[in-house]
């Protein structure tokens, strides 16, 4: 745990926590609020809080890319602290922790059970991988020049093997047959019955191959937070993260004719569409706070910004639902379908306090 640090990027804090408040809190509740109402009219709404099938791209699907992007953003201001070995050892920690909340949060390791273990599964353990490919980059490649040269030669990789071998179907994808052949049996979505191991057939998120394009995600972060921090003029550094969100969203929607974004595998449309995106999210955020000065009453999301590894992470393994369960437990047959609506509510609102008490105490959980 450390102390807050002043020389923060407000509008980096808040937009983080307006992603994880999204995650965590607003995202599920809506979208369970729209379930029960079951109104036809208000499906668009439900199905944008809710992940494609395949091709195409909905809100909700920004949010992993959003969080990858934001780890980028801060690593050009977090990495010149450091010098020397330090340097590495921080980022060698960070990987090691990211990963290991991952395993916690989505790879079955509190089960300690070995035929139910996950190696790679999580959005934490995506950015791990994204942040130390960005971290190599950054360190051995000083230039940006040079650093978009490198950064563009992943995309070129993924998008030739993708391209070479195999198609892009949920079954025939390469990054798809990448996946269960080095994951095999630790893979999410595999299932052991009778002796046996098999892979479902719904599960089609890809890892390995994809981690190409998680560090472009982290990378395109970075290349962000370099405009912030070395930019002297903060509108026009708001004006270059406006016009290259909008170059990398055409980009997106070009490469899209030939190669669909699809967000399960990462393809290298969704790649540059879902940067794009998140340049005009930070575009927009940094000009509002940083360059204008208001959003005062947006402050209240740096209490997840801040915190916003602790929150994802608690979010996934402790559930708090027996505290409002207890005390609410005389109005289900009231409320009927509501209820657990309640008591939702009423869990988020418990990890909000927390969060609250923390910020307050200027605790801040850092990997």
């Amino acid at each position: 745990m450390k102390n807050l640090n002043t020389t923060r990027l407000h509008s980096l804090d808040i937009l983080r926590g307006l992603d994880i408040f999204i995650l965590v809190f607003a995202g599920p509740f809506l979208f369970q609020l729209l379930k029960i109402l079951n109104m036809p009219e208000l499906e668009f709404l439900r199905t944008q809080l809710s992940h494609a099938n395949w091709e195409g791209f909905y809100f909700w699907d920004l949010i992993m890319p959003l969080f990858m992007f934001m780890a980028g953003v801060s690593m050009p201001f977090s990495l010149s602290k450091y010098q020397g070995n330090r340097i590495y050892f921080r980022i060698v920690k960070r990987v090691f922790l990211l990963f290991f909340f991952g395993a916690l949060v989505q790879g079955n390791l509190l089960k300690f059970d070995l035929h139910s273990l996950r190696l790679y599964s999580n959005t934490l353990q995506a950015i791990a991988i994204g942040y130390l490919i960005a971290s190599v980059i950054l360190l051995n490649f000083k230039t940006i020049k040079w650093q978009i040269i490198i950064t563009s030669l992943l995309f070129a990789t993924y998008y030739a093997l993708m391209c070479a071998f195999g198609d892009f179907t949920p079954d025939g994808n390469f990054a798809e047959t990448v996946d269960k052949a080095l994951l095999g049996r630790w893979r999410d979505g595999v299932r052991w019955s009778e002796n046996v191991w098999s892979f479902s057939k719904n599960y089609h998120y890809t890892w390995i191959l994809s981690s190409l394009n998680f560090g472009i995600t982290v990378m395109l972060g970075a290349f962000a937070g370099e405009i912030m921090r070395n930019g002297t003029d903060k509108f026009r550094n708001a004006k270059i993260l406006f016009l290259t969100g909008i170059a990398l969203v055409i980009a997106g929607q070009l490469v899209g004719l030939h190669f669909p974004i699809i967000k399960k595998i990462w393809s290298s449309s969704m790649t540059l569409y879902s940067g794009g995106l998140c340049f005009l999210a930070m575009a927009i955020f940094y000009w509002y706070i940083d360059c204008i000065g208001r959003g005062k009453w947006l402050d209240w999301l740096k209490i997840y910004g801040m915190n916003s590894i602790f929150a994802y992470v608690v979010s996934h393994v402790i559930s708090f639902k027996s505290i409002p369960n207890s005390l609410f437990f005389g109005l289900k047959s009231t409320l009927g379908d509501y209820y657990p609506l309640l008591i939702n509510f009423s869990e988020y609102l418990i990890l909000f306090y927390i969060l609250y008490l923390m910020y307050k105490n200027k605790i801040f959980l850092k990997v």
